[in-house]
């Protein structure tokens, strides 16, 4: 079983050793129910969706740092309620099954090493951009892990003095805000019209833009792709991955995204390191995760014979 819980989405699925999904629950989540909202979803789903089968192990993607060798939640920047929390130990009563917990966007690195767009290319780093910011280095095949309970958050990266954030700049929700205020001075530009009335979510709306060439659309592409190959540029200049992977929803932005993200990633890397990294968008898309928890399910599983 692999289970992926990020900050507005929560997927359960059950799947094989190749790693191959078979069956998937999907879930939102909301801000309101908190944690405890999460692990009621959770626990409602499993019987129904496990019935009469025997489950190995569980894989686990947590939007948020963790003790991934015990399965004891730091802390979710984006639901309350996980804290401190024994996750590893709540699970492993509810399936009756060995479980490996790890940072979500570790496992999607894992899973874009191993089976996606950085298969065969040595170290991988990957960054989700959606929700919030993460990052996750794979080396050799095996994830990278620093001193718990965390490593390659790259979304806390700063990008100045002051104290600014790379999830500041560059996740959806912060890219929605930089469409709401440039709309606000521009409400004519293409982008303002496809917009209208909606009042979340804008940062879909900015494909469309770009494909007609909208000049507002194509400002606020260029700033957040220079602010992300600026973090991305300190991930080069100490660990330097053969490949970056772009994942998360800002990704969806396809290719334009991944021409000015190498562009602007080559201004900041130091001769000796040039070109820089290949950088490619995400392979497995709305996978990534639950992939990646089949694969840490899977060495659990070895792990426990």
């Amino acid at each position: 079983m692999g289970i992926e819980i990020g900050g507005t989405k929560l997927q359960i699925v059950l799947g094989n050793d190749q790693p191959a999904i078979g069956e998937r629950r999907r879930f939102d989540v909301g801000k309101a129910g908190g944690g405890e909202g999460i692990r009621k979803q959770i626990a409602t789903a499993l019987p129904e969706l496990i019935g009469r089968k025997q489950i190995s192990a569980v894989g686990v993607g947590f939007g948020g740092p963790v003790d991934w060798r015990t399965g004891k939640i730091c802390c979710s920047h984006q639901i309350e309620g996980w804290s401190d929390f024994e996750f590893g130990q709540w699970l492993q009563k509810l399936t009756n099954a060995p479980v490996r917990i790890d940072n979500d966007a570790n496992i999607a690195c894992l899973a874009e090493a191993l089976q996606g767009a950085g298969r065969g290319l040595n170290p991988v780093f990957y960054v989700t951009m959606g929700s919030g910011v993460g990052g996750g280095l794979v080396v050799d095949g095996k994830i990278y892990h620093g001193a718990v309970p965390g490593e390659s958050e790259i979304g806390h990266v700063r990008l100045d003095k002051s104290g600014m954030i790379v999830e500041e700049s560059c996740s959806g929700w912060a890219v929605d805000k930089k469409i709401r205020a440039a709309i606000s001075k521009d409400p004519d530009s293409l982008l303002g019209k496809l917009i209208g009335n909606e009042m979340s979510g804008e940062a879909r709306f900015l494909r469309k833009a770009l494909e007609s060439k909208d000049p507002l659309a194509k400002k606020i592409l260029e700033e957040t792709a220079e602010d992300i190959a600026f973090g991305l540029s300190h991930v080069t200049h100490l660990l330097h991955p053969q490949i970056i992977v772009l994942g998360g929803g800002l990704s969806l932005l396809g290719e334009v995204l991944r021409e000015a993200v190498h562009r602007h990633l080559q201004r900041f890397v130091m001769h000796a390191f040039a070109p820089g990294p290949e950088i490619r968008l995400a392979a497995l898309r709305e996978d990534v995760v639950p992939i990646g928890a089949l694969l840490l399910a899977r060495e659990a599983n070895a792990a426990s014979k």
